[in-house]
């Protein structure tokens, strides 16, 4: 195998409850972490001279040490003696800054691809471990689907399957500092925290309603003051339709549950015109392995 073709995949949280912050400097965290059919697409081949090569369809984006993937690549070339090239080209679709994890998950899938074309045999739990080295986001990235995670992400435990629907995501048009988020955070002014032990009984039993009452993202209440649009979005996906709306992760990224295509197409339309976003999709839940 010369090259491959990956899609990496958009995340979003059902769930996510900040615990405390560590000695280290992180936070203690324990969300409930979904993947869904919103992709960047991603060729990687292998070339006969010793480089690392990354292009892009976006041109603002860097393409060089400073980008996950490129990291991934220089990591796996370094760690696993590898002398042939790497050349990588991204198709970008997952909005950046947006709390969706699409860099992760880019870096996500140059792992795997690697892995796979130059035959390493490396299991998924290396590739976690790697992954862990790259960003708290990367080892989800890596196992996807409906997981729950612990500590600062890289705990994972696999969950039953999400219940299936159409998943709005909206992006506001500006863009929001997952450091500045935290740094922001006051954990003793957190009023409402997620029953995440509930939820996973909920997602056992295809319960999409429960699972949609009891969602909450705690960092909401550090992002919706920085940002009022993200409650009106929410707002807005109820009021057309959606069974449950939240932001993801530290945000801006509002996404809403929808029973059918036709309800989430309508609130798309409503959502665009009323709030002039340019990046909103009507996708689906990912719950392949």
């Amino acid at each position: 195998m010369d090259y491959i073709y990956l899609k990496a995949r958009a995340k979003i949280n059902a769930a996510l409850d900040v615990l405390g912050k560590r000695e280290d400097g992180y936070h203690e965290l324990r969300m409930i972490m979904q993947s869904v059919n919103l992709c960047d697409n991603i060729f990687i081949k292998k070339l006969k001279r010793d480089c690392i090569e990354l292009t892009s369809n976006m041109s603002w984006l860097p393409v060089d040490e400073r980008n996950l993937m490129y990291k991934a690549a220089a990591l796996m070339k370094e760690r696993y003696g590898i002398k042939e090239g790497i050349h990588m080209e991204l198709t970008k679709k997952i909005p950046v800054a947006a709390g969706l994890a699409g860099g992760s998950s880019d870096c996500a899938a140059v792992l795997v691809g690697i892995n796979r074309i130059f035959s390493l045999g490396l299991t998924q739990n290396e590739l976690l471990s790697i992954g862990k080295e790259l960003g708290a986001d990367v080892p989800y990235c890596i196992m996807r689907g409906t997981v729950l995670a612990e500590g600062i992400g890289e705990k994972l435990t696999r969950l039953p399957p999400f219940p299936n629907c159409f998943v709005l995501l909206c992006k506001p048009n500006i863009n929001i500092s997952t450091a500045t988020i935290f740094k922001s955070l006051d954990l003793s002014k957190i009023q409402n925290h997620p029953n995440i032990d509930k939820m996973i009984e909920d997602i056992k039993k295809q319960d999409l309603k429960a699972v949609s009452d009891g969602m909450c993202n705690v960092l909401e209440e550090v992002t919706i003051p920085l940002c009022p649009k993200i409650a009106d979005i929410k707002e807005k996906m109820l009021e057309y339709g959606a069974i449950g709306s939240m932001m993801s992760g530290s945000g801006p990224t509002v996404f809403g549950f929808y029973p059918d295509y036709e309800g989430g197409l309508a609130a798309l339309k409503e959502i665009r015109k009323n709030f002039h976003v340019r990046e909103i999709y009507l996708t689906t839940i990912f719950n392949e392995r």
